[in-house]
């Protein structure tokens, strides 16, 4: 297969991604006719018509879509990257050099909890090893992983989100744990200032501020609602349609230090995960209950299927494993 080369997996990959050749290009910081040739040659000698152009002319150029073998050959573009980073990296280990770079990617809450865990282990294990990080939420980190602009994702789901969507064969994804959530409400209580522990808000513990009992959501129907990034509005609205009610969202915020501050006061009710509550400080006039532990988030990590041959992505990969604890016990705050 030495037709096959790394560039053209690339370009295919970037075809696809921008939905035109002139797209592509800008991508990959080249220009449209060295693409276009490119694929022409690419087609010529494999025997295999790879892209159709199609559409009008627009800002973007004309559209272009991937045919059956253009797809085939796009799929492979991120493993093939891997490898060759991975090749990379091995041989600089031969030479005795320590180097890499792991760009990771994650949600709000991780930021404040697991990512300083994960950063730090990299750096005792693999000092040699730069890193970077970006929060997003898990679609947007997800699109950064398929377009090869970050390593490693730490990324949520909610049961019933995988209902109607196929897994992407491009992409691994390896659980991490649970991250409970809990019901935050306004107290009444006096003044004053606390903080709660993640292990305060889990199901069943008997820290919380509450008591241990699950709180049945149906019991705040008539509550106003405050409503966070568009994953958890959608986990909410289902949650709360399960307990026979419609939520009246009025106000919406994926900043957890903000909702508690509307919750205290008096201006909503909300759920939020545990590790956002874990490191947010939170007033007396705020009480958390726990909720059905059935409501819970999963939390994973992800990469490019192979990547985890590349020396620095399998550090980071370990350094996520060894923060995965913080999920199941108390954490800092």
């Amino acid at each position: 297969m030495d037709d096959i080369d790394p560039q053209l997996l690339r370009v295919l990959r970037a075809v696809a991604d921008g939905g035109s050749i002139t797209r592509a290009a800008a991508a990959l910081g080249s220009s449209q006719p060295a693409v276009s040739q490119l694929l022409a040659r690419a087609e010529r000698r494999l025997g295999h018509t790879l892209v159709l152009r199609s559409g009008q002319e627009g800002r973007g150029g004309r559209g272009a879509t991937l045919t059956d073998a253009g797809r085939v050959l796009a799929d492979h573009a991120l493993h093939v990257q891997a490898a060759l980073t991975a090749a990379r990296e091995d041989l600089d280990a031969v030479g005795g050099l320590t180097r890499g770079r792991v760009r990771l990617a994650g949600f709000p809450s991780a930021s404040s909890a697991l990512v300083p865990a994960v950063l730090a282990r990299l750096a005792s294990t693999a000092p040699g090893v730069t890193t970077s990080y970006i929060e997003v939420e898990p679609p947007e980190a997800l699109d950064l992983l398929r377009s090869g602009e970050v390593d490693v994702a730490l990324t949520f789901t909610y049961v019933g989100d995988e209902v109607g969507s196929a897994p992407d064969p491009g992409l691994v994804t390896r659980a991490l744990g649970r991250d409970p959530l809990a019901l935050v409400t306004p107290s009444g209580g006096p003044g004053g200032v606390r903080t709660v522990s993640a292990r305060a808000v889990g199901a069943g513990d008997t820290g919380s501020s509450a008591g241990s009992r699950a709180v049945d959501l149906a019991s705040h129907r008539d509550a106003r609602w405050i409503g966070g990034c568009p994953r958890c509005r959608g986990h909410l609205l289902a949650s709360c349609a399960t307990a026979g009610f419609t939520p009246d969202i009025v106000l919406e915020t994926d900043n957890a230090a903000a909702v508690v501050g509307l919750v205290a006061a008096g201006l909503g009710v909300a759920l939020l995960p545990r590790l956002a509550l874990a490191t947010t400080v939170i007033p007396a006039e705020v009480r958390v209950d726990p909720v059905d532990d059935d409501l819970a988030r999963r939390v994973e990590v992800v990469v490019a299927r192979g990547a985890d041959r590349v020396p620095s992505v399998r550090a980071a990969l370990d350094a996520v494993r060894s923060a995965a604890h913080l999920l199941d016990g108390p954490l800092p705050g």
